[in-house]
């Protein structure tokens, strides 16, 4: 994947995909989109010169297209069960639904998630963090119920991305396990309204996108490439940990708004003890962010008194611009709200 026309007609058909899946009004054509978005995807991921990668873009076509034979069966299922009332059986649709949620990683079939993002170039990560979850998710609201299937995959998905990165030394698999919390956050605001879980996911796709560049502008790719502040400036690392605790959801900035809102709509819809229980699981996920961010800027670690590496390149004025809105953003539109 070198010449970037063919980049550029990859991506155009992979946003295609994804367009044609959300507008389509058939579940066939649903399929086709999803089919089209993966087929895009796949030589996205795939470098002739990195082995590694090789096999993590056929880890994702063989996970994806068990997706969508298994999503393909479910349709047929519902197309042979039409005029029997299938709308009040509860199997065809957790089987659609279980389609949908291996295709975007939920927990318990998030397995191959972080293995694909820990092979990655960074902005084929930020795609599957982002871009390549519209389209299952928007079609999972067509179909998803208040159950206990849900329940459990939300609690779940809370559960493995609290616990999955507490052990992480991989910067790109530490991402992966925080969308996979993010996830279970996601398809909870889903079962209450569209317009929360389109706000979340904004804001979500936001701040990843402001980690991604970072880790992406410095080079990083392990945790102890930050602990050596040899090559790296202190307000860069204070800047990358600012948007880290703002993407866990820390409450003064702005990743805190949309879980905010979520508990709030929860508490509304009378889901007082599932939101109690995602709180509690999400402060594990806060706590490594915040492990990372004081051992980083406070410990001193034993450093060469001279480096042969040139360091790093200050910032862009827009990344720099989006880490202080992602910083102040919650106070301005608490500040609005009040006023």
């Amino acid at each position: 994947m070198t010449n970037n026309s063919t980049k550029l007609l990859f991506l155009s058909t992979l946003m295609m995909g994804t367009i044609l899946s959300i507008s389509s009004n058939s579940w066939f054509g649903v399929w086709m989109g999803l089919e089209i978005n993966l087929l895009s995807f796949i030589p996205m991921l795939a470098n002739n010169k990195n082995m590694m990668m090789n096999e993590s873009s056929i880890k994702y076509f063989i996970v994806q297209a068990m997706a969508s034979t298994m999503l393909l069966f479910s349709i047929l299922l519902i197309q042979m069960k039409y005029p029997m009332g299938w709308e009040m059986e509860f199997i065809p649709s957790m089987m659609v639904s279980s389609s949908l949620l291996l295709k975007i990683g939920a927990a318990p079939f998030h397995f191959w998630f972080p293995e694909v993002m820990g092979t990655s170039t960074w902005i084929n990560c930020l795609t599957l963090m982002t871009w390549q979850k519209i389209a299952p998710m928007m079609v999972l609201s067509y179909c998803i119920q208040l159950s206990k299937f849900m329940f459990v995959i939300i609690i779940s998905s809370i559960i493995i991305g609290a616990l999955g990165g507490l052990n992480q030394t991989s910067l790109r698999q530490l991402l992966a396990y925080s969308s996979i919390s993010h996830l279970g956050w996601m398809i909870s605001s889903l079962m209450v309204s569209e317009n929360i879980w389109e706000m979340y996911f904004i804001i979500y796709s936001l701040l990843s996108m402001i980690m991604v560049l970072l880790f992406k502008q410095m080079n990083l790719f392990f945790l102890n490439q930050i602990y050596s502040s040899t090559n790296m400036k202190t307000e860069i690392k204070f800047m990358m940990f600012l948007s880290l605790l703002s993407l866990g959801g820390l409450p003064p900035f702005l990743g805190f708004l949309p879980k905010w809102i979520v508990m709030q709509s929860l508490v509304e819809n009378n889901m007082t003890i599932m939101m109690t229980i995602m709180v509690m699981l999400t402060m594990i996920t806060l706590y490594y962010y915040m492990r990372i961010s004081f051992s980083a800027l406070i410990l001193s670690y034993s450093e060469n008194s001279w480096s042969m590496i040139n360091t790093f390149n200050k910032p862009s004025l827009i990344l720099s611009m989006t880490v202080m809105i992602s910083t102040m953003g919650l106070m301005s539109t608490s500040m609005l709200v009040y006023l």
